[in-house]
């Protein structure tokens, strides 16, 4: 295989310069734009606004229980919960096969730390970010939220959350920088690019199905 030759003429080494240059700034406007819209939208479990209902993204299961990552996430969430903050959590997680249970997990979790099972609504269907939130406003009806995840990935809940029309905050939980944490930061900049298509053509989730009153009933429940 013949390897590609670099141009010779400087004519033809600035066109190539160009054109590296204009694929970079491509590829980083998707990171540009979430920062944009979620610039003045993430606090801490100390600041929020109280807000009705929090969202709690999956993040894998070990052993059939929630990940260290996973876990972060949903003591966030349990302490805005004993602290008045929020009233609801939506868990939305992975239930696409019958041996793999996030929200099931998800709720399991919450409930050993304080937060009454009838205060937690699960998303079975919450296959990514953006089924998640538009699962959360169109079949749960939730107009606005508490988003919790990892640092690195809540500015993208966020974006998302917002394009599908659920007004948000975001609490981005801190953990120690481990491989994990290193694969998610990358992870995340390629994400940005669907993250910005799915903001702009809204395709439809995976699953959306019939419309679910539970987190109407778990508020009124709340009241």
């Amino acid at each position: 295989m013949r390897r590609p030759r670099l141009p010779r003429t400087r004519t033809g080494q600035r066109r190539l310069l160009q054109a590296v240059m204009a694929g970079c700034v491509l590829a980083l406007l998707p990171a540009t734009w979430m920062y944009t819209v979620t610039g003045d939208r993430l606090r801490t479990t100390a600041d929020v606004p109280r807000t009705d209902v929090a969202v709690v993204f999956g993040a894998g299961l070990w052993d059939g229980e929630p990940s260290p990552y996973l876990a972060h996430r949903l003591d966030a969430a349990a302490q805005l919960y004993r602290a008045g903050r929020i009233k609801v959590v939506l868990v939305t997680g992975d239930n696409s096969r019958e041996d793999y249970d996030e929200p099931d997990a998800m709720r399991a979790y919450l409930t050993r730390h304080g937060v009454p099972g009838g205060r937690i609504v699960s998303d079975y269907a919450g296959f990514d970010t953006w089924d998640s939130c538009v699962r959360a406003k169109k079949i749960f009806g939730v107009d606005r939220a508490v988003l919790i995840s990892q640092g690195f990935h809540i500015r993208r809940a966020v974006a998302l959350c917002q394009a599908a029309g659920v007004r948000s905050y975001g609490i981005g939980v801190q953990d120690k920088h481990d491989i994990t944490w290193y694969y998610g930061g990358t992870r995340e900049v390629l994400a940005a690019g669907k993250a910005a298509l799915d903001a702009v053509f809204h395709p439809d989730p995976r699953f959306l199905g019939p419309k679910e009153a539970g987190v109407s009933k778990a508020l009124a429940s709340a009241r």
